[in-house]
């Protein structure tokens, strides 16, 4: 037994468990605590890989385990939490949200074997979509306004669906050397916008703004790529 293999696939398996404790959690309408669990599952995915590469001990298990515990995850749980959010204000209709999970699956699938996703993306990485949808459905329902804005948020899924597989590259903090100036520029508006977020959270005395911090600074990455394929194509 290869002891160094074990350490990765630890971790791998923590991301899992994570995935499935979020799944429980959005059908008992603990949304805040679903989302937190979504985001200890991308804690363990960020140092699976990390680990695998420092103990030099990848493995073909650990590449599928890791497909796996993310299809949990970052397919299913974001999935089921917009779903139980939405069912009291859409009833069945809500049930639409799940496609997620199946584009998610479809997204992964499509990373195992596509060779241009070494060092950057080709569509929006699972992580980033359970992450945008976790801090949205951490809002109080107050938040929804108007009776239409449920199903604003079924369109804005679609349009997750159709982000998830696109044929647009996104950049990762692998490419760190290659697009130095970008990733900087996106985490300086990540850190101010997590302030933001984190300062109203203070003063309103509500964690669920602070959480939505996650929701913006995805929509901040998602603009800056959607911007640098723009400029790419002219």
């Amino acid at each position: 037994m290869n002891i160094k293999r074990l350490v990765p696939n630890s971790i791998t398996c923590c991301n899992l468990l994570c995935g499935g404790i979020a799944v429980y959690l959005a059908t008992q309408g603990a949304f805040i605590w679903a989302f937190l669990f979504i985001l200890g599952g991308a804690f363990f995915d960020f140092f699976d890989g990390l680990s695998a590469r420092l103990l030099k001990a990848p493995s073909p298990i650990g590449i599928e385990l890791d497909s796996l515990a993310d299809v949990i995850t970052f397919g299913l749980a974001p999935a089921m939490l917009l779903f139980c959010y939405l069912k009291p204000l859409l009833g069945w209709w809500a049930g639409l949200a799940l496609l997620m999970a199946a584009f998610s699956a479809l997204r992964l699938a499509k990373f195992n074997i596509d060779e241009r996703q070494h060092d950057s993306f080709i569509g929006l990485a699972t992580p980033a979509n359970a992450i945008f949808w976790g801090g949205i459905c951490c809002m109080p329902y107050a938040a929804l306004a108007f009776d239409w804005m449920g199903w604003a948020l079924i369109g804005l899924s679609f349009i997750s669906c159709y982000l998830l597989n696109a044929e647009i590259p996104f950049f990762s903090f692998k490419s760190f050397a290659k697009q130095r100036l970008v990733i900087i520029l996106f985490l300086i508006g990540c850190v101010i916008l997590i302030a933001y977020c984190i300062t109203k959270a203070i003063i309103t005395k509500h964690i669920e703004f602070a959480l939505f911090a996650g929701t913006i600074c995805i929509v901040w990455y998602v603009l800056i790529n959607l911007l640098l394929a723009v400029v790419k194509k002219q």
